[in-house]
């Protein structure tokens, strides 16, 4: 297979590329002007039965080319159609987890769909309901939503799906971690009952597959890797450092030129916003990206990362699907998440389209349950590094017993002691309260205390007159 197209007007008489899946036409030279000469194995395998009319099960690592594999299908489709549109409907509905992934979607149909005269709109939360009411109103060809704000203006009558003839759900796996799926199974039977369904998914757990099930008639299996594994150009590693530790080892990290474009993955909003404040009080200029941002500030966040105004994007895994930032040379893992699974999107953001990258991650002695996880998930032992770069630390032997912070046990406290005891091993006194406050019984109301103690409500009858308090509203 060469790399050369065959366009409207050539005398090629061999199909090659895009054209031998099947895509022709003023769509086969957007695809070509924009850059998409040779199609992906995710695109090989899913492309052509989508065009005779089958549902698609694919299974893809994030980054792997999933939004040409179901928009050229949809957008040959419409293009062919060539009918007024109803006003309030859409033909085609694509679902993505969060509005980061939304946007992108949109800006890549615009791109391969350029000079096809195909509308597309976009349904999300965080910013205008009424300009987006407004965009819908005349009906949309392609219409890309997140599961919340779509179900809002489905539900006040604002979008009708009877017309839907073309369903896609991209990150079905995500879309299910954060509690979209009765959503999204309330919107896919509001769509046409002869409607065309794409699910895509970088992992299959139990739920998917039945997901899959009730939505998806006969579909074609596509699967191009192994299930939650990362791309092979991703060099990976582990740096051991205590929590407190973790902000010099990150300034220390980030001082270094060659880290030209890095995203730094924080487990929760709070230890974001933490991060960005002290990188900014080490003198560095951070964005950063999590769910309590407005859409605009986010967007806004991005935008700055994308065109190097700041070198620094901090984010919470809602960034680790939906982020395609060309050149982004290192994934720095501040924490690590609590889905094992995420680890692999998180990284999945450098290394991409045969690029190199580097994924760091600082592990703290708590966090080593996480790591062993993410290890399992991956296939393999991550290495310990000396440095950002990826480097083998060569003091530090694999087969040394304490390679590793020794694992927590489940009933050490925070500080690593076990059964109440001090590090000297004498018993904490125990200051507790119940029966060991007042002897060998707990104290109930009507006891009598020991003296000097205060009295014990068991119930609130006492304090209102017999009757308890009316309940509060939530």
């Amino acid at each position: 297979m060469t790399n050369e197209n065959t366009l409207p007007g050539n005398d090629t008489t061999e199909l090659s590329g895009f054209a031998a899946l099947g895509i022709t036409g003023a769509l086969l030279k957007a695809t070509h002007n924009a850059g998409f000469t040779e199609p992906k194995p995710i695109q090989m395998q899913a492309i052509p039965p989508q065009l005779e009319g089958r549902d698609i099960f694919g299974i893809a690592q994030t980054g792997s080319g999933k939004t040409a594999a179901f928009a050229l299908p949809i957008l040959s489709k419409i293009i062919a159609l060539g009918t007024k549109r109803r006003a309030k409907t859409t033909r085609a509905l694509i679902l993505a987890p969060t509005r980061e992934l939304a946007v992108q979607i949109e800006d890549t149909i615009k791109i391969l769909a350029k000079g096809a005269h195909v509308s597309t709109a976009l349904v999300l939360g965080g910013v205008s309901r009424f300009s987006q009411v407004k965009k819908v109103a005349p009906g949309v060809d392609i219409l890309i939503a997140t599961p919340g704000r779509l179900t809002d203006l489905v539900r006040e009558g604002d979008l009708i799906l009877s017309d839907t003839k073309w369903l896609v759900l991209d990150e079905g796996d995500r879309m299910l971690d954060m509690g979209f799926i009765n959503d999204v199974k309330r919107i896919a039977k509001a769509t046409a009952p002869d409607r065309q369904t794409a699910l895509f998914s970088a992992t299959m757990p139990d739920e998917i597959a039945e997901l899959a099930k009730g939505l998806l008639k006969n579909p074609v299996r596509v699967e191009v890797s192994p299930q939650s594994t990362a791309a092979a150009e991703i060099v990976q590693g582990v740096v051991f450092a205590r929590t407190k530790q973790k902000r010099q080892v990150l300034s220390t990290m980030l001082a270094d030129e060659a880290m030209k474009s890095v995203i730094i993955f924080s487990r929760t909003k709070h230890g974001a916003d933490r991060v960005t404040k002290d990188l900014e009080r080490d003198g560095f200029k951070a964005a950063v990206i999590h769910g309590n941002k407005s859409q605009n500030a986010r967007q806004k966040a991005l935008n700055d990362f994308r065109d190097g105004s700041v070198r620094i994007l901090v984010a919470t895994d809602i960034a680790a699907r939906g982020i395609d930032v060309p050149g982004i040379s290192h994934v720095v893992n501040f924490d690590l998440p609590d889905e094992a699974e995420s680890y692999v999107h998180r990284i999945g953001r450098t290394g991409r389209n045969g690029m190199d990258g580097i994924a760091i991650t600082l592990c703290d002695p708590s966090e080593n349950s996480k790591l062993r996880q993410v290890e399992r998930i991956i296939r393999t032992k991550l290495p310990i590094v000396a440095d950002h770069l990826g480097s083998p630390d060569p003091q530090r032997n694999p087969a040394e017993k304490n390679e590793r912070f020794e694992p927590a046990n489940d009933r050490s406290d925070r500080n690593g002691r076990r059964d109440g005891r001090r590090p000297g091993g004498e018993k904490k006194p125990n200051h507790g309260f119940g029966k060991k406050r007042f002897g060998d019984k707990p104290a109930f109301a009507g006891e009598r205390k020991p003296e000097g103690a205060k009295p014990f409500k068991a119930n609130n009858k006492r304090r209102f007159g017999g009757k308890r308090p009316a309940a509060r509203a939530a």
